[in-house]
């Protein structure tokens, strides 16, 4: 499973990358995993300011759809439409490719309470 030790990560299995005062968020490996096939992604918070913790989007797999929770508080500045043509993505790359949004965090202090690789590595059993 790959969990790579340069992103932050949630307990609601969300991944994030810090680059300036921007936020990239996905869902992690795991989660790709435990949903199987995505076949859709739905993010309709575009230019909207959310708090952490709010659902900002919906992951529609085979057999389920789960709500995608937002890491930290901010402004939706961009989705990635490359997975509006090919959300299989979420699947193959979650964390290149696979990226959902991107995020103009407002309180850079809500960064510290996510999890490291090794946090989050410990959370799922691994």
């Amino acid at each position: 499973m790959n969990i790579p030790s340069e992103l932050k990560y949630t307990k609601d299995h969300e991944w994030v990358k810090v680059e300036g005062d921007l936020a990239i968020v996905g869902i992690t490996d795991f989660a790709q995993g435990e949903l199987g096939d995505i076949v859709y992604v739905e993010v309709d918070t575009l230019d909207e300011s959310l708090d952490a913790d709010e659902v900002f989007g919906t992951v529609e797999a085979v057999k389920t759809v789960s709500d995608l929770i937002l890491p930290v508080s901010g402004e939706i500045v961009e989705f990635n439409e490359g997975l509006e043509d090919e959300p299989e993505n979420v699947n193959t790359d979650p964390y290149g490719k696979g990226w959902m949004i991107k995020l103009k965090f407002s309180d850079a202090s809500q960064l510290d309470d996510l999890l490291s690789a090794e946090a989050y590595k410990a959370h799922i059993g691994g």
